[in-house]
């Protein structure tokens, strides 16, 4: 079965993405399943769906790092394994050992690496753009702090300016809001939204209504593609996603349940 919606090439600016027919199986059963997705320069795009609808396998193809069974990746006009440079990624998981003496400063450094020439080591040019990627978070303050030390916000602030020091051309976040206190959920996304003036932005969030307000577009993803483009969803739509009915929680200084009716 395809897809039911193909989507049109964004006009935001020039394509940065472009999936045609892509299938993944695994074991022989379906992940994801014909999608067709393109993502301009510029765009900020949210992507929602239940658990196992295929959202961090969907990432994994962007970054070349899984393999489709059927159709065309391209990232930048080129097989994403070699426009990996340009592509900043934040992963859904990040376990480390919080007593492990490394910095906020070092750690965004690791991101200049693809930079650095062979022998790896750090010229002016890298901490320069450790400096501002940092700066862009509002975390270079913490440069010398201890990662282990950090609030899941400020760690998500700083994993991003990893992500930035690369001077990617496309930002993919799966789930960064996961470990981010409610009340600073607000300006994490605003931040996101400011950086699509510089690059192509695809957040992964469980949040639809949270991510609604400050994408620009949403695709809903449940092995199949099943909408692409406006963010404002039917109910109809997040059934079809869902597999059962659903109901939005509106965000704000009243929170509210928006019913079918509205």
């Amino acid at each position: 079965m395809r897809s039911p919606l193909k989507s049109a090439v964004s006009m935001a600016g020039e394509e940065v993405v472009r999936l045609d027919d892509v299938w993944v199986r695994y074991d022989g059963v379906p992940v994801l399943e014909a999608i067709n997705l393109t993502i301009g320069d510029g765009d900020f795009l949210g992507i929602i769906g239940p658990n196992g609808g295929g959202k961090t396998t969907l990432l994994k193809v962007i970054l070349g790092l899984i393999k489709p069974n059927q159709g065309s990746v391209r990232v930048l006009g080129k097989p994403p394994e070699k426009s990996r440079g340009r592509i900043g990624y934040v992963p859904q998981h990040n376990l480390f050992d919080r007593d492990f003496p490394i910095s906020v400063w070092e750690v965004v450094l690791m991101g200049r690496v693809g930079h650095a020439g062979l022998l790896k080591r750090y010229g002016s040019n890298d901490r320069q753009a450790a400096a501002e990627a940092l700066d862009t978070v509002r975390m270079l303050h913490h440069k010398g702090q201890q990662m282990g030390k950090l609030s899941g916000g400020e760690l998500q602030r700083v994993l991003i300016a990893r992500a930035l020091v690369a001077e990617p051309r496309l930002l993919l976040l799966d789930e960064p809001t996961a470990s981010v206190d409610p009340a600073m959920q607000t300006e994490f996304y605003e931040l996101l939204a400011t950086l699509k003036q510089r690059m192509a932005v695809v957040l992964v969030s469980h949040d639809i209504s949270a991510v609604s307000v400050y994408v620009d577009e949403i695709a809903c993803l449940n092995i199949q593609l099943y909408h692409h483009g406006s963010k404002e969803l039917t109910p109809e739509i997040l059934e079809a996603t869902y597999k059962c009915p659903v109901q939005m929680i509106a965000h704000g200084e009243f929170p509210h349940r928006v019913l079918k009716e509205h």
